[in-house]
């Protein structure tokens, strides 16, 4: 008892246990059964197909899916899965390890950065004190807690089981940012001065200043960041690390010492070469479709459908970061924002909390200002959301805040656990009529009859409902509220343990796995010079899947022009993908006028005529 309650002392313990700890929590979090289902439709086989096409083709330069070109995103995702196909084969694992890699990062390097300057308040690190030769108590718990946070929230976990380039993005604007705030708080002199001859030799200028080791290392991230979804990956961490340097009043004094020249010269060096290279090759169409659509268009227009009202995020984020959201207010007014005076008068290397909140606030902003709304657009937060809340707990289990402060604050933490409880009851109650509220799915119409009988619904309800009387118990007494912490952990692992992965499998077996079983029958029965058609929907997993061509038709006319017109250079068959209660009645066509290859659900692949598909009448 007394070695925990003095842990700190024992260093190396600590960091034993932290990395059986990083390894426990990433494990569970983002490795296990992380390609044991299908791919999702619609976009992640529009990545990992995009990808494959890489390796078949050996154009690295330029995306395509299904025949066409892909310019949504820049090609890091792409070829991050092309390495891992040629390393473990085409499937579901090589799609998704990059992200699932990336959370891993993320998550190992917000443990170091809290570890190193994770203190909880501006005044829990002082200069004029001497400094023990081990971390303190509350920088391990800011780890210790921050890190599994970073981890165990619903955003993450579905992000980094996702193969497109979301949690690449938010990995490598985390990183960047992480390796910002070592340089910063390093040293006040943290660059290196050169001698004039040296600047001369290298920036062509008098006293330049050459930056030091993590500040490159933030140039590269920046870089690998624009691969990955474009100027996003610039934008976003210059406004945060501009408001931060802007609220403690040292912007040009940082800036300087950044190197910005330099950084300028390295991020163009990595980034740069591709985009000449796959303008030159597709010249206007690239430019209007990446830089016009899918970026100025999508922060000025609605793009694709995705509207939403102007408090879309709050709710993102409430559900998203559960249930460690509810603490989000009190952590960011723990911090005083307008004393602002206070913060700029601390050493740097205390500045993580505001740094975070920086963070949190610009990515936030931005994307509520930004007119397409996507819940997967918040994920960069969570990192910043993680660190606030982890500080605050930090500062409750180690007893650092002093007890007359306590007492005016203790209302704030009483609250929100209060809220915290109220919460998780909501979600016990909504899980137990979960089978009742799901909505009607086209892809699997008796879906919530299906998932009451898995009894995952009632598994829920227990998992939150003792939760929830848990956390209302320690609310009685002060001295036991500590404890609600864990019990939260303790919850959010069993619901990801026994609820989440399963309902992940059960939403595979009804949703995906009727398509993916018939790709494969398309792929063996499919003759030569037959083409693949699907009508009625879109789903590109068909395409991986099948690793074949496909035409995509949403309406009967559509369909029976491309029968008719391709009837003369065709095989005189075609395979059609088409829900099964819809072919006869969409097209007027008697049973003996096609072939069923294959039925799965409520899809069905026939083989027809072309002749015969063209001339159908309803």
């Amino acid at each position: 008892m007394q070695r925990w309650k003095n842990f700190e002392k024992y260093p190396r313990t600590c960091l034993y246990f932290s990395i059986f700890w990083l390894l426990f929590v990433n494990g569970i979090a983002f490795l296990w059964h992380l390609g044991s289902t299908g791919l999702v439709d619609e976009t992640e086989p529009l990545f990992a197909e995009a990808a494959r096409q890489m390796v078949v083709t050996g154009d690295w330069i330029t995306p395509y899916f299904n025949g066409a070109t892909r310019f949504d995103k820049p090609p890091l995702v792409y070829w991050l899965m092309a390495i891992a196909y040629r390393a473990i084969g085409v499937n579901e694992w090589a799609v998704r390890l990059p992200s699932a890699l990336s959370a891993i990062a993320l998550t190992c390097f917000g443990f170091f950065t809290l570890l190193r300057f994770g203190y909880p308040q501006p005044g829990a690190l002082s200069t004029d004190k001497p400094q023990t030769p081990f971390p303190p108590k509350s920088l391990w718990l800011s780890a210790w807690i921050g890190s599994t946070l970073m981890a165990f929230n619903l955003q993450t976990l579905v992000w980094a089981h996702t193969g497109v380039s979301d949690m690449l993005l938010s990995a490598c604007m985390g990183c960047a940012l992480f390796c910002f705030f070592w340089g910063y708080g390093a040293s006040a002199g943290a660059a290196v001065e050169v001698s004039r001859d040296s600047a001369d030799r290298e920036m062509g200028g008098k006293g330049a200043i050459f930056p030091n080791r993590w500040y490159l290392a933030f140039y590269v991230f920046i870089a690998l960041a624009i691969l990955t979804k474009g100027p996003v990956g610039i934008a976003i961490p210059g406004l945060v690390i501009f408001a931060f340097l802007w609220y403690v009043g040292r912007l040009k004094e940082v800036l300087r010492e950044m190197g910005v020249l330099v950084g300028g010269i390295l991020v163009s060096a990595i980034a740069l070469p591709w985009f000449v290279l796959v303008i030159q090759r597709n010249g206007e169409a690239y430019i209007d479709s990446f830089f016009g659509y899918h970026n100025v268009e999508r922060f000025t227009h609605v793009v694709n459908g995705h509207a939403a009202p102007w408090y879309f995020y709050f709710l993102v984020v409430l559900v998203g970061f559960l249930p460690w959201s509810v603490y989000l207010p009190v952590a960011i007014a723990r911090l005083r924002i307008p004393a602002r005076s206070r913060w700029q008068a601390q050493p740097r290397n205390s500045h993580l909390g505001i740094f975070a909140l920086s963070w949190f606030a610009v990515i936030f902003l931005f994307f509520t200002i930004a007119v397409t709304k996507l819940p997967s657009y918040t994920l960069p937060l969570i990192p910043a959301a993680a660190i606030l809340v982890s500080l605050f707990w930090s500062q409750k289990l180690s007893d650092s805040e002093p007890v007359k402060e306590n007492k005016q604050k203790s209302w704030g933490f009483f609250l929100s656990a209060a809220i915290n409880a109220l919460i998780l009851l909501v979600l016990a109650i909504a899980s137990w009529f979960s089978p009742r509220l799901i909505g009607y799915d086209a892809a699997a119409p008796n879906i919530g009859e299906l998932f009451g009988q898995t009894g995952l619904s009632v598994r829920s309800a227990i998992v939150w409902g003792m939760a929830s009387g848990a956390i209302a118990l320690l609310l009685w007494k002060t001295s036991t509220r500590r404890w609600i912490l864990p019990v939260n952990l303790i919850a959010f692992a069993l619901f990801l343990l026994f609820v989440l992965t399963p309902a992940n499998f059960f939403i595979d077996r009804v949703r995906q796995q009727p398509i993916r079983e018939l790709a494969a029958i398309a792929a063996q029965s499919q003759q030569p010079g037959e083409n693949l058609l699907m009508t009625g929907f879109k789903k590109p997993t068909f395409v991986f899947y099948s690793q074949r061509p496909v035409q995509f038709f949403y309406g009967k006319e559509d369909t029976m022009s491309y029968a008719r017109e391709t009837a003369a250079t065709a095989s005189p068959t075609l395979l059609l993908l088409s829900q099964s209660t819809a072919f006869s009645n969409t097209f007027g066509l008697q049973p003996n006028q096609y072939q069923i290859v294959g039925q799965r659900g409520i899809y069905q692949l026939v083989r027809i005529d072309r002749a015969t598909l063209g001339n159908s009448k309803s």
